[in-house]
């Protein structure tokens, strides 16, 4: 038994039983809310991937995505049966030719299931967290009409060449228990190099600062669905879902804020085993003009700001990073005693509670709630931005002296994995259930003496 099962069986029982229902209901909600299909032709019965890509202006780059998409391989290196899989692609307010090279390409390429759409979104509509959700919709009515809960709905962009055994590595890790993938995002080379020298510095920086934080992380609380090796990155030009879990986290919300994010938050909300795979990557533009307000393009673009004016590039620091890791494990550790009917102590919540800067009561209440931890960390997330008690302890900042510290303390992390072979923190199976509950029954004893790190 793997831990991140445990949630979903316990909370199928008695007052517990939240997640059935919500998944029946979201599921009605997402039928209702279907307009006009894009797309008449009903796919394939053997289909099990349905691929959806938003464009909107992107002549110069469609070829290479569609052709990336075309030449699929299987793990062993020979072609991908193309009835496995579909794409949908949705050329929206477009003033250029993409819809003609995707139609072009359809027609050169029979062999390949590509359905074109071309729509013109009204102002209020034509933003990418609404063309995506109505992709992404269509591929989870599409899906669900051949039934089979484990079907894919995968997503990339129109700037984005995906790796030839991008599908396949999808369906692999799926078929390892994860009900959702985010890929690997890299910045093609000549994009890159084509930045400012303050610029790609900080995207450079970035990468390495979040990989160095996911690796962290895999030490300090860790997940067995998404060990090392593992990235960080759950974002649109490389995600993909189970149709099941699509309906589980309510489908793509059309939020103006970057909806990929949303959409991960989302599937934590109701403890979907995420893999951020290091196996599934995609190439994409590192074009400083983008199509939407967010994302990539924009980020790189506030880079080009920030050099123009000599800001440095601040970020949280180690210590910081390491203390939310810490105790959002020990706030684990906790939500998990409540699962099992083991009351902590007001002592032991109050301890977490002041570490993370809320308040004890309040995390109590909070506790006692039939939710997943995702949403719960949420809600803690959310409390530590009203209280204001966790951002007065720190201080961000310059990115190089995070990297530089978050090295330090990895090294000696890795050595330590090295040396006992993580056995302290990879529980899985009936090992980690008597190992869970002798922790639960020693923090309701009586709380930990581990201080709150300040800087």
């Amino acid at each position: 038994m793997n831990w991140t099962d445990t949630p979903r069986r316990v909370f199928q029982h008695g007052k517990k039983n939240w997640r059935d229902r919500e998944a029946s209901t979201y599921q009605s909600w997402l039928f209702e809310r279907f307009h006009q299909p894009l797309v008449t032709t009903p796919p394939l019965s053997q289909c099990e991937v349905c691929v959806i890509v938003p464009v909107r202006n992107e002549a110069d780059n469609l070829e290479s995505t569609l052709l990336a998409l075309y030449n699929q391989l299987d793990l062993t290196g020979k072609s991908l049966d193309r009835n496995r899989y579909e794409i949908v692609l949705l050329a929206n307010n477009c003033n250029d030719e993409s819809a003609a090279i995707a139609r072009n390409f359809a027609t050169t390429h029979p062999d390949l299931v590509l359905h074109v759409v071309e729509k013109v979104f009204p102002a209020a509509e034509a933003y990418i967290g609404r063309v995506r959700q109505v992709l992404m919709d269509e591929a989870y009515r599409r899906l669900s009409s051949i039934g089979g809960k484990r079907r894919v709905i995968a997503s990339t962009d129109g700037d984005s060449r995906v790796t030839p055994t991008w599908i396949a590595a999808i369906l692999d890790e799926i078929a390892s228990g994860a009900d959702a993938v985010g890929g690997r995002i890299i910045t093609d080379r000549e994009g890159r190099t084509a930045l400012d020298p303050y610029t790609r510095a900080c995207h450079l920086r970035e990468v390495g600062y979040r990989f160095l934080i996911a690796e962290l992380e895999a030490y300090l609380d860790p997940d067995p669905i998404d060990l090392i090796p593992r990235h960080f990155q759950h974002y649109g030009a490389s995600l993909a879902v189970t149709v099941e879990m699509y309906a589980q986290a309510g489908g793509m919300q059309p939020v103006r804020t970057p909806e990929d994010v949303a959409f991960y938050q989302a599937l934590l909300r109701v403890n979907a085993r995420f893999r951020h795979s290091t196996r599934v990557r995609v190439f994409t533009s590192a074009r400083t003009t983008g199509r939407t307000d967010v994302g990539l393009a924009n980020q790189l673009s506030k880079w080009v700001e920030m050099g123009r004016s000599q800001q440095q590039f601040l970020v949280e620091s180690a210590a910081e990073v390491e203390a939310r890791f810490e105790w959002r494990h020990q706030l684990r550790v906790l939500w998990w005693s409540y699962l099992y009917d083991y009351q902590p102590t007001h002592n032991a919540i109050a301890l977490v509670a002041n570490a993370v800067g809320v308040n004890w009561q309040w995390l109590m209440s909070e506790l006692a709630q039939p939710q997943s931890f995702g949403l719960l960390w949420e809600k803690v997330e959310q409390r530590q931005q009203v209280e204001g008690i966790w951002r007065q302890r720190w201080q961000l900042i310059p990115i190089q002296e995070a990297i530089s510290a978050l090295r330090i303390r990895l090294e000696k992390l890795r050595h330590q994995r090295r040396k006992i072979k993580v056995k302290s923190y990879v529980f899985v199976g009936a090992g980690f259930h008597q190992k869970f509950m002798d922790l639960a029954v020693n923090l309701s004893a009586k709380p930990a003496r581990t201080k709150v790190k300040k800087e």
